[in-house]
């Protein structure tokens, strides 16, 4: 394959392409947890929104907070006015739901200071990676470490993240999260809008980064053309005591 040489636009890239791949992971938590019409939802590192508007179109009060001004930008035109800031949720809102769908950054950057938010007995939810045995991309994102020489954890240590935030482990789950994608040139783009290649394309020139990325893609382009890769996310209800 050669490099597709399409210009990147990260922020609409994640809303467009890659966001809809972790939609089976939104909803198994919302199912288990039941969020319906009572539910509010605090969504920390909620990027363009996706999970938000689906907790909304269930009945939610939701709110997300970003420190990615692309992606917020993108959360305010499908959200109402107000639900998503880069500041903090809205005062004096007690949230019985607050989710971490996209890594543990966002919960780990706020530990010791998620109660406040979220009411007592609040059910916190923290996901990533499965194990890399049962997730194709994983053989992808060793390009960034092959790039760069990060080595990524084998896994989020989700239960680690909710014990070091002073929060009660509650239960967890494994969900099948494929990622499609019509072909290797959109596929390019979703994986670079997850900013797991970000330090890569800043280590080297980000057209090496590209070719990488197409010739890892290459096992998983189907006969029709389409990019298709099995992965398993997991994740991990927690309670805030």
């Amino acid at each position: 394959m050669t490099p597709t040489l399409v210009p990147h636009h990260p922020a609409r890239d994640w809303a467009e392409i890659q966001e809809r791949m972790l939609v089976p992971l939104y909803e198994a938590v919302y199912d288990r947890l039941g969020v319906g019409a009572r539910s509010s939802v605090l969504g920390l590192g909620c990027g363009s929104g996706l999970a938000l508007l689906m907790a909304a179109a269930r009945g939610a009060r939701v709110a997300g907070v970003d420190d990615d001004l692309a992606r917020l930008a993108l959360a305010r035109e499908r959200l109402p006015e107000g639900t998503v800031s880069v500041a903090g949720p809205p005062e004096g809102v007690p949230y019985d739901v607050v989710t971490a769908f996209h890594g543990t950054g966002p919960l780990t950057a706020r530990a010791g200071g998620v109660t406040p938010p979220a009411q007592p007995g609040a059910a916190v939810v923290v996901a990533g990676w499965g194990p890399p045995e049962r997730c194709a991309t994983a053989s992808v994102l060793r390009v960034a470490a092959r790039l760069t020489g990060w080595a990524p954890a084998p896994r989020d240590d989700l239960e680690q993240v909710v014990a070091a935030a002073g929060l009660r482990r509650e239960a967890s789950g494994r969900v099948a999260c494929p990622f499609g994608y019509a072909g290797p040139d959109s596929a390019v783009r979703g994986l670079l809008s997850t900013g797991d290649f970000d330090a890569a394309v800043r280590a080297t020139d980000p057209h090496q980064v590209e070719k990488e990325l197409l010739e890892a893609l290459e096992p998983y382009v189907r006969a029709d053309g389409t990019v298709w890769m099995p992965n398993v996310f997991r994740y991990v209800v927690a309670r805030v005591p």
